[in-house]
């Protein structure tokens, strides 16, 4: 049986804001070391069995990534010419991380330049001038690392069931989430956009066809939550049945269940299935999706 941490959202709520914003200066290298994908999905990072990583990318002749490793609390820059880079994650101003991160990533001759501020957050310093943001807690940190394991887990079984077009299991670091997309396959209108401190181009974009989308992020609940959303909402969503201990959230504008319950639960793994199915269900039917809502189920 898997032992879920137990990590409160406002026990780490400092280290969080820093890792939020580390956490973007190396997806903004990975945006512009990667060729664009519909929705964004190239900017994103990806689950490791240590924590996140970019994966491959290019800059010139050269193929490196970048990992945050959240056990022995390192950020690691591996170079295809064997070249290897080590960064102790310890309590550190942004802007020091920032200026250490480049200082490495020259050293192996790497020079990606990036939008220097962060994204979809309220308080958008600029990365080299952010001396606020500078805790890191390892132990939060890995907690947290913990919890997306558990959720790429439960969003790995729920993506594959699904036959048709639909996201990989990644992590935006936007809005610091995991998540997953089903796809009806039909154009959207508009999305107006609205992100704090992000080009509404980045949401029309991101939000170009009809989807449903869950995923988890460290807010929500107590422990943080799953959600699930729909673009467009189609009419009585809301008022969904759901399983026991999630509800709509008429701020937020989706579906939660928090950590804390389905820590606590009987059958986690089932929990959060139930309620991944459930949430697409009703955006599907409710939706007129049709043959697209076909899954393995």
């Amino acid at each position: 049986m898997t032992t879920r941490p137990i990590l409160a959202v406002d026990s780490w709520t400092d280290t969080r804001d820093t890792l939020h914003r580390w956490l973007q200066v190396v997806g903004k290298i990975r945006m512009v070391s990667t060729p664009h994908v519909n929705h964004w999905w190239n900017v994103t990072l990806h689950l490791t069995p240590r924590g996140l990583g970019t994966g491959p990318q290019i800059q010139g002749e050269a193929i490196f990534d970048i990992e945050f490793d959240f056990v022995d609390h390192r950020l690691v820059i591996r170079h295809s010419d064997g070249g290897e880079r080590v960064l102790p994650l310890a309590p550190m101003s942004v802007a020091e991380f920032t200026s250490r991160l480049f200082e490495h990533l020259a050293d192996l001759e790497l020079h990606p330049r990036i939008h220097g501020a962060p994204n979809e957050v309220e308080l958008a310093i600029p990365f080299a001038k952010d001396f606020t943001h500078a805790s890191y807690d390892a132990a939060a940190a890995h907690a947290f690392w913990r919890q997306l394991v558990d959720a790429d887990r439960a969003l790995s079984r729920f993506r594959s069931e699904f036959t048709g077009k639909v996201s990989p299991v990644h992590f935006f670091w936007g809005a610091m989430d995991l998540a997953v997309t089903r796809f009806s396959g039909r154009d959207a209108p508009r999305h107006p956009g609205g992100a704090p401190n992000c080009p509404n181009e980045v949401m029309v974009e991101g939000y170009s066809h009809e989807i449903s989308s869950a995923g988890f992020w460290p807010g929500g609940g107590r422990e943080g939550a799953y959600y699930s959303y729909a673009y467009p909402d189609p009419a009585g969503f809301s008022e969904a049945q759901m399983p026991e201990g999630a509800h709509w959230d008429p701020a937020l504008g989706e579906f939660l269940l928090p950590y804390e319950v389905v820590r606590q639960s009987t059958d986690p793994e089932g929990l959060v299935h139930s309620f991944l199915t459930a949430t697409f269900r009703a955006a599907a039917d409710l939706g007129n999706w049709g043959a697209a809502a076909d899954s393995r189920e």
